[in-house]
C-alpha cells in the first residue's frame, strides 16, 4: 500500500508541474517533426514470479525508483527509446515466507515505439517492443535467516520488454506520461559461488513521469 501511495504522489506531482511548464512555455507550434524527447519520472517495480532458489520458494518484494527515458523519433509515429532506473530499485528476498535477504536491481533497455495519432492529440497511446539488462548488486543476507553467513550473488538479468503507455500532451513541448512495463529475463542465482537456481522475477513496472519534445 506504501508502494501505491508513492505513486500516487508522484503522479499528482506530475500534474502540479504541468500547469507551471505550460505557463513557462511560449511555443505555440506545432509537435509534428520534433525529433527528440525526454522524460524524468518514478516506477514502481513488481515482481510477478516466484523462482525457487536452493530448494525454498523465494519471493521479492518490490519497491520504487527514479527513471530516465531518452527517444529519437524517427517519424512522428515510430520512436526508439533508451530507458532505465536513474536509482536502484532494493528487493527484500523472503524464503519459505521467512526475510533471508536483499538485492539492489537496477534495469536498463533499448526498445522500439509506436505512438499512435497525430503528434498534437491531447491523449497519445503507444506501445513498444525491446531488449533490456537487469544489473543486480548489493546481495546481502539477513544475520539469522535461511541464507546466514551464506555469500549470495545474482547474475544480470537479460531478456525482452513490453511496454504500453499514453502521453498527455499539454502544449507542443511538454507532456505528461503513464506506462506499464513487462521485462521477462532470467539470471543465476549462486550461493558461495554454486549456482542454486535461477532468479527469474519477471517485473512489472508502473510509471509516471514529465516529458519534453524538441
Amino acid at each position: 500500500m506504501m508502494r501505491f501511495r508513492h505513486l500516487t504522489l508522484a503522479l499528482l506531482g506530475t500534474l502540479a508541474v504541468a500547469p507551471a511548464a505550460f505557463a513557462q512555455d511560449a511555443d505555440t507550434g506545432t509537435a509534428a517533426g520534433k525529433r527528440f524527447a525526454v522524460v524524468g519520472g518514478y516506477a514502481l517495480s513488481e515482481p510477478t514470479k516466484n523462482p525457487s532458489i536452493a530448494g525454498a520458494r523465494a519471493q521479492a518484494d518490490g519497491d520504487g525508483a527514479a527513471t530516465l527515458s531518452a527517444s529519437y523519433y524517427i517519424t512522428d509515429n515510430i520512436a526508439v527509446e533508451a530507458w532505465g532506473a536513474a536509482d536502484k530499485f532494493g528487493h527484500r528476498v523472503n524464503l519459505n515466507g521467512a526475510k533471508a535477504g536483499s538485492v539492489d536491481a537496477q534495469p536498463y533497455a533499448v526498445s522500439g515505439q509506436y505512438h499512435f495519432g497525430a503528434p498534437d492529440k491531447v491523449v497519445r497511446p503507444f506501445v513498444g517492443l525491446g531488449y533490456y539488462e537487469s544489473n543486480y548488486s548489493g546481495e546481502k543476507a539477513e544475520p539469522t535467516g535461511a541464507l546466514a553467513g551464506q555469500r549470495i550473488g545474482v547474475e544480470t538479468a537479460k531478456g525482452a520488454m513490453a511496454t504500453a503507455g499514453v502521453d498527455l500532451n499539454i502544449n507542443p513541448t511538454w507532456f505528461a506520461r503513464a506506462d506499464v512495463r513487462y521485462l521477462q529475463g532470467k539470471s543465476d542465482a549462486r550461493v558461495n559461488g554454486v549456482k542454486v537456481g535461477e532468479a527469474e522475477l519477471n517485473p512489472v513496472v508502473l510509471g509516471v513521469g514529465l516529458g519534453a519534445r524538441f
